[in-house]
């Protein structure tokens, strides 16, 4: 074991002499190949990293919500239809939720208004996100107004901003009292946006919410798993967007790599003509060509990858954001947790670093095989 430990040692420092010696084409096809990984890599750590969060937050949301639609629109609950629903065996947990959207003409964007569970939004007050805070300059105690759809002045005070931590669903937010928000909304008593169900059983979420369909033909229950599957799907799309534009560039490298694997240039043939002539076997000419191969690819992964995860985790990865996370005029400001999944970066691994691996054996075979004055000559 000791003699081939040497064996393959004395063949890396010959392997790493010969790449030094063809430095500058050997320097661009690692630069070109660190950056196809780079590339990849941080389109794959941003939207998994981005699903992931999505996940934690969902993870809190209601197992079921229950709206109520009108000619196929979304309309309020009415009084009475809480009752109905808590006759439905399973139910748990039952909540009229009381939320809406308002559009702002200062600022030219959307803000969510809504009525936190607990109501401890003192009546009169606001508490309000992060987002909002930086573009309207507020802060706690100042004073802020809207014009309600009814044409009606409103005039509150900022009780509070909400943490920064928490910016990635509350950049828009706007928590008030249960009476402002019926004030403000014209919202009638005893009415509702939607409700919020838990289920005693989780493995019967899915028969309890086909109950509730059937009981209220006019309802359409949406279940927690089915919200975590379409923001999944987002995602997806926003990666495959992402990577469709960028197949020219993997296209291209693919050209590069191939041509360079399979095209041995003539100092490359004359090199293995002599090392086989000095006794050199045909074992050993492959080996070291494979090193060669093989220190040009895992460099290029391990470069790539680091800088990718350097790219997304701490640079908040500037290049790809505005494609991967969306656009909005309240744009949330969030540092995205590092998370990394070990079958993904296998993945990458495996699409990236095999097919050059594998490209370069069968040329280096050919030429190894070849009498030593032939390929010489060559």
């Amino acid at each position: 074991m000791t003699v081939w430990f040497e064996k393959q040692r004395h063949l890396i420092d010959f392997t790493l002499a010969s790449l030094i010696r063809r430095k500058g084409r050997n320097l661009g096809l690692l630069f070109v190949y660190t950056l196809l990984v780079f590339v990849l890599a941080s389109v794959m750590l941003y939207t998994h990293a981005l699903r992931h969060e999505a996940a934690v937050i969902l993870e809190g949301s209601p197992e079921v919500l229950l709206q109520r639609l009108v000619a196929g629109r979304h309309d309020l609950i009415p009084p009475g239809y809480i009752e109905r629903i808590g006759t439905v065996r399973g139910v748990q947990q039952i909540r009229g939720r009381l939320w809406g959207y308002y559009y702002d003409s200062v600022v030219k964007a959307n803000y969510t208004f809504m009525v936190p569970e607990d109501g401890s939004v003192a009546k009169g007050t606001l508490v309000v996100g992060p987002a909002l805070e930086r573009e309207r300059g507020l802060a706690r105690d100042n004073g802020i107004s809207f014009r309600a759809y009814s044409g009606q002045l409103f005039s509150f005070t900022v009780a509070a901003v909400l943490p920064q931590a928490s910016e990635l669903a509350s950049a828009d937010l706007i928590l008030m009292n249960e009476g402002d928000f019926r004030a403000f909304f014209a919202y009638p008593a005893g009415h509702y946006t939607d409700v919020a169900l838990s289920v005693a059983n989780p493995k019967e979420v899915r028969n309890v919410a086909n109950k509730l369909a059937n009981l209220l033909p006019d309802s359409r229950p949406i279940l927690r798993e089915e919200v975590q599957r379409t923001y999944a799907s987002v995602f997806d799309w926003r990666e495959g967007i992402m990577l469709a534009l960028l197949s020219a560039a993997i296209l291209a490298f693919s050209i590069l790599a191939w041509e360079k694997a399979s095209g041995l240039s003539a100092d490359e043939k004359r090199e293995i003509g002599i090392l086989k002539a000095i006794g050199w076997e045909t074992g050993d000419v492959i080996r070291m060509k494979l090193w060669e191969g093989g220190l040009i690819s895992l460099t290029a992964f391990l470069v790539g990858f680091v800088a990718a995860y350097l790219h997304v985790f701490r640079a908040g990865s500037p290049l790809f954001e505005p494609v991967l996370k969306g656009w909005a005029v309240l744009y949330p400001r969030f540092d995205l947790v590092p998370v990394i999944d070990g079958l993904q970066v296998a993945t990458l691994f495996f699409f990236t670093v095999f097919p050059y691996m594998a490209a370069v054996l069968v040329p280096i075979w050919r030429a190894a095989v070849t009498d030593p004055d032939a390929v010489m000559r060559a």
